[in-house]
């Protein structure tokens, strides 16, 4: 099983690219950073915790994420590089597909998308994006962008993306690129995972993993996929014996474990302790 660390960027505190070069040197496998564009003053969008306020305001001062994974990239060599979650639908497809595959073929192939469908729907309305629609808008997003990272004359015809034959390069150097869905576990969370995507990342209020990671196997198989959905856990909370028990049997592919957003020397002696109590090495 892998360990990974998500960090929830601001513009303050220790910086993706010091964390990620930090992160390798102790053996961690992956870095992750979200993504919101902006946070409407008037919401009528709850939290995923159910609150009205945000938590904290790490949500107004977010970096963007394929910026933040581009200067990890620079100062690594080995580390993948993931989000959790981004928002593709609140980007041009096209623009979007160019940045990402140039970030993957830049950093030899270590890009991996953790998206989101988007809890905030008066962020999501501000990019002209219909919440009831949210789902189909990323089906397309991922279809065209696909579409141009591995046809040599792409082209896509949808309700919310149209283009013609296009030419676009660079292609992902591993030939693809995968998308692992950050959702809150369901029967049609499960089916669009199945249908459209690589995999299921959990939220910070998931529970029951093991049982629900059964439930997406089912819906995989039942959808016609070969080989086993990239299951991700995120740890939002310091985890007891049975929570380990539970992600084991999940069958997962990485742990995601938290890192504050505090100054350098707070965090690389967190990320030590962290290392240092998963039997990490650089």
């Amino acid at each position: 099983m892998r360990n990974g660390i998500v960090l929830f960027t601001s513009d303050r505190g220790i910086t993706p690219a010091e964390l990620a070069k930090a992160a390798e040197d102790r053996g961690f496998d992956t870095i992750y950073v979200p993504e919101h564009t902006h946070i409407p003053v008037r919401r009528d969008a709850l939290h995923p915790t159910g609150g009205e306020e945000l938590p904290d305001d790490r949500y107004l001062r977010t970096l963007d994420p394929w910026v933040s994974l581009a200067t990890c990239a620079a100062v690594t060599d080995r580390i993948g590089l993931s989000t959790a979650v981004s928002l593709p639908v609140e980007s041009d497809p096209i623009t979007l597909a160019k940045t990402i595959a140039t970030l993957d073929h830049l950093s030899g192939g270590r890009v991996t998308i953790g998206a989101g469908f988007g809890w905030n729907t008066d962020e999501l309305t501000d990019h002209h994006v219909p919440a009831a629609k949210r789902r189909t808008v990323l089906k397309e997003y991922l279809e065209a962008m696909r579409a141009l990272w591995t046809e040599e004359e792409a082209s896509y015809d949808g309700e919310f993306v149209k283009f013609g034959p296009s030419w676009a390069y660079p292609k992902p150097p591993q030939g693809r690129v995968p998308v692992i869905i950050g959702a809150g576990a369901g029967p049609k969370t499960f089916e669009w995972i199945a249908r459209n995507a690589d995999g299921w990342m959990t939220t910070p209020t998931s529970t029951e993993v093991a049982a629900n990671a059964d439930r997406l196997r089912k819906a995989w198989a039942e959808a016609g996929r070969a080989g086993e959905p990239d299951i991700r856990i995120l740890v939002a909370k310091r985890p007891t014996a049975e929570d380990f028990a539970d992600w084991t049997a999940a069958g997962p592919s990485e742990l995601i474990w938290g890192v504050p957003d505090a100054e350098p020397d707070k965090v690389l002696t967190y990320l030590d302790k962290m290392a240092g109590r998963l039997g990490l090495t650089g």
